[in-house]
């Protein structure tokens, strides 16, 4: 859609007013506070023009102007720009989750905590996909004389474990032996691969020996299906309850949409690389109908990992709602990074 440069401007200082303060813009205090050179017939007249293309709405008669919906993707697609963090702020996100990088779930947890802290609204992070991440390396820890420790590391960080009994003494050789084995034939495969058929053309391939394998492979396989699975870390839930474009029942039907993880992990799963933003409706979910969803990935390696979000009310401030997303995703992926380094 295009628009006349004054529409345009006059739309974008209503939005940015309604922001603000939350009430309906007017052409008054348009001509007063904006600095309009033009009468302020004429920008009734440019109200009355943009309510007409579906950008404004009038809630009553003798009320201003609101955006509608469209009016808020108009003004985030053309009218919104960028409002870079300063310095400060940046340094207070990565000081923050310094403080929670012993490992990659603590930094998403933190990362989550953060945004609900300075945005006030619902905030998501979530771990990798199953199909992007892969076997790192494996490694054993000897616990008793027939116990020992699996310990699964993958390429996003996540660290498993699994304790495994043996019907026989365990020895510190053996479980080189099983070091060298995995590790040569599993670094790098996906973790979706691991599977029990896959397990058994592995065990198969070691002969006779793979009568003393069976209770460590299947520790191996366990720990694998545990890290396809996509965790999902949310905060500040309950200030739903508190967004002005929500009713009461709509608010309770969303919080228990997001209390499902299941759910929120279909919500997230399909957001394609860089940042996006879906107003209302154009929510992949009915019960985001009311809401904004902004989120962005962040990446490991140069490669994007889980998902950084905010649910907000359609009346928030997108412009700083997306810097702080985007720095936070930044923040995460160089410290999820760190922990992989680390541990190679």
């Amino acid at each position: 859609m295009d628009i006349a440069q004054r529409k345009q401007k006059i739309l974008a200082a209503v939005i940015e007013n309604y922001i603000n303060n939350g009430e309906p813009v007017g052409s008054k205090m348009l001509e007063k506070n904006e600095g309009f050179n033009v009468s302020s017939a004429t920008i009734r007249n440019e109200l009355a023009d943009l309510t007409a293309l579906g950008l404004l709405k009038q809630p009553h008669t003798s009320a201003g102007r609101v955006p509608t919906q469209m009016g808020y993707r108009y003004y985030v697609n053309n009218l919104m720009g960028s409002e870079p963090l300063s310095d400060r702020v940046k340094s207070y996100i990565l000081n923050r989750l310094q403080k929670v990088s012993d490992a990659p779930e603590h930094i998403l947890q933190g990362a989550s905590d953060l945004l609900c802290e300075i945005t006030g609204t619902t905030a998501i992070a979530t771990t990798p996909a199953g199909e992007d991440i892969r076997v790192r390396k494996i490694k054993f820890v000897q616990t008793g004389r027939y116990t020992a420790m699996m310990v699964l590391v993958t390429s996003s960080g996540m660290v498993k474990s699994r304790l495994f009994r043996c019907d026989f003494d365990i020895t510190p050789e053996m479980l080189d032996l099983f070091d060298r084995a995995l590790n040569e034939r599993l670094a790098g495969e996906p973790l979706f691969n691991i599977n029990q058929p896959f397990i058994q053309t592995f065990a198969a391939s070691f002969g006779e020996l793979s009568l003393l394998m069976a209770d460590m492979l299947m520790a191996v396989m366990d720990a694998c299906k545990e890290a396809c699975s996509v965790n999902v870390y949310i905060s500040g839930a309950t200030k739903l309850l508190h967004h002005g474009d929500n009713d009461l029942f709509s608010s309770l039907t969303l919080l228990e949409y997001l209390s499902n993880n299941s759910n929120n992990e279909k919500l997230l799963s399909n957001v394609p690389d860089g940042t996006n933003i879906y107003i209302g409706r154009e929510n992949p979910q009915t019960e985001l109908k009311n809401n904004s969803l902004i989120a962005t990935k962040y990446t490991i390696g140069n490669q994007s990992a889980g998902t950084i979000a905010l649910i907000t009310p359609l009346r928030f401030d997108y412009r700083k709602a997306v810097s702080v997303v985007e720095n936070t995703a930044q923040a995460v992926g160089y410290l999820i990074e760190d922990v992989i380094t680390t541990e190679k």
